[in-house]
C-alpha cells in the first residue's frame, strides 16, 4: 500500500496503514490476516520504442538500407540483451525512414 499524500511505502500498524514519512494512516479494508497469492509475471518479450522524433540522433555513412540503397542512418546503441552480451545498432535511413537492428 502505497500513500495517497506522498508516495512512500506504508506499514502496517495494528489495524491501520501507517505512513513513516508523512505519519498519513488509513483502515485495512478486508480481512487483514488474509494474503494473496503471488505470481510471477512473465518476462515481457523484448520491445524497443523509438519516439516518432528521430532527428536529434547522430547520423551515420556507409550503412546501407536493405530497402532503398541509401548509405546514410540515423543511429541508436542500446543494450537489449544481458550485460555481459554486445549492444544491438538500431538504424533509421534518412532517405525512406526503415528500421532495422544490428548485432554487434
Amino acid at each position: 500500500m502505497f500513500c495517497p499524500k506522498c508516495g512512500a511505502l506504508m506499514v502496517r500498524k495494528g489495524d491501520k496503514w501507517v505512513c513513516p514519512s508523512c505519519g498519513y494512516e488509513m483502515p485495512i479494508e478486508g480481512n487483514p490476516r488474509k494474503r494473496g497469492k503471488v505470481v510471477a509475471a512473465k518476462k515481457p518479450k523484448e520491445t524497443i520504442i523509438m519516439g516518432s522524433s528521430y532527428e536529434n540522433l547522430p547520423k551515420i555513412k556507409g550503412v546501407v538500407c536493405p530497402v532503398c540503397g541509401n548509405d546514410e542512418a540515423y543511429y541508436r546503441i542500446v543494450q537489449t540483451r544481458a550485460a555481459d552480451e554486445p549492444e544491438t545498432r538500431i538504424y533509421i535511413c534518412t532517405k525512406c525512414g526503415h528500421v532495422w537492428r544490428e548485432y554487434a
